[in-house]
């Protein structure tokens, strides 16, 4: 059976991609995809979402979360995906439409529909999550796991200490941390393994399809930021590794930790402070993305994504 799941996003340029790893793949069954602010505010977010399905043509409801943070004022990362959030590839009107239901409803709703069979994936902010479990305190016994593509268990990319997506809603994180829900956490320590290096971008337009075009193209915008910021000739595919470790865990090597969140202000606000030497006593509360397979990551990406036509 394919294992029920909801995309909870922001995007951006590589949620799209993840995206569409999901979408392309039998292995899990997509309920629905949620949106959040994170990488530009939550109209922009909310709309890409609705144009990368136009784009592939798959029909699957979008719905509109929250657009702030609990605690913190508003971050965003329109240096990185630009004013739209999906800057690079000329991009259609969506036909569908945003449904009515609010996100963090539409994800109670689900959970307890399903108890014991819904995977949240959010590859933003943690924001819908904890509200989520906020409102309604049934569903995180309910939730089968929590996959999600945040933190980082040594340095940061958006402060020395903090990954975007946590430091985005440190409050946020550290609810769904301290949850109990069973958690993997693909951090940057694990994405930045995945950089799209223009042999493998070309893989992509080598496909010869209008989706692989588009992929490729997200790609070379994405690379960008990443070439002037860090000196690197490709960006990561961060948030597909939380999808890909669904559709194929062998690809990866995990291992059990104790994550906290810090979610005071000062040096390290919005770290994903890793237990790494077990120094603490603590039980491990995460399993944490150690290495992943980069040949067989763009093997199901390449698959997947040639699928669409």
């Amino acid at each position: 059976m394919p294992r029920k799941i909801i995309h909870d996003c922001d995007p951006g340029h590589d949620d799209a991609i993840a995206m569409m790893l999901a979408l392309a793949s039998p292995e899990l069954e997509v309920l629905g995809i949620t949106t959040v602010y994170g990488n530009v505010g939550l109209e922009h977010t909310a709309h890409n979402a609705l144009v990368v399905l136009e784009i592939l043509g798959c029909k699957v409801p979008v719905y509109a979360g929250a657009d702030r943070p609990l605690v913190r004022e508003r971050i965003s990362a329109e240096l990185v995906h630009g004013n739209s959030g999906l800057e690079g590839p000329d991009l259609p009107t969506p036909t569908a439409k945003l449904q009515k239901q609010h996100a963090v409803h539409f994800i109670i709703e689900q959970v307890l529909s399903h108890p014991g069979q819904v995977t949240l994936v959010p590859t933003g902010t943690l924001t819908n999550i904890a509200l989520a479990m906020r409102l309604e305190p049934k569903i995180i016994p309910a939730i089968q796991q929590i996959v999600l593509m945040g933190g980082s268990i040594d340095i940061g990319n958006w402060s020395p200490s903090a990954e975007f997506n946590i430091l985005c809603d440190p409050h946020a994180a550290k609810i769904v941390f301290d949850s109990g829900v069973p958690l993997m956490m693909c951090g940057l320590n694990l994405t930045h393994q995945t950089l799209a290096l223009p042999e493998r971008v070309a893989r992509f337009r080598g496909l010869g399809t209008p989706v692989g075009e588009f992929t490729a193209q997200l790609l070379e915008f994405f690379r960008q930021h990443h070439k002037q910021r860090f000196g690197w000739e490709g960006p990561p595919i961060h948030d597909a590794c939380a999808i890909a470790f669904l559709v194929r865990p062998e690809l990866f090597k995990t291992r059990l930790y104790n994550v906290e969140i810090e979610a005071n202000e000062g040096l390290a606000y919005g770290r994903t402070v890793c237990d790494y030497w077990r120094v603490t006593g603590k039980a491990p509360n995460t399993e944490v993305g150690l290495e992943v397979d980069l040949e067989g990551f763009y093997d199901l990406l390449v698959e997947r994504i040639g699928q669409y036509r």
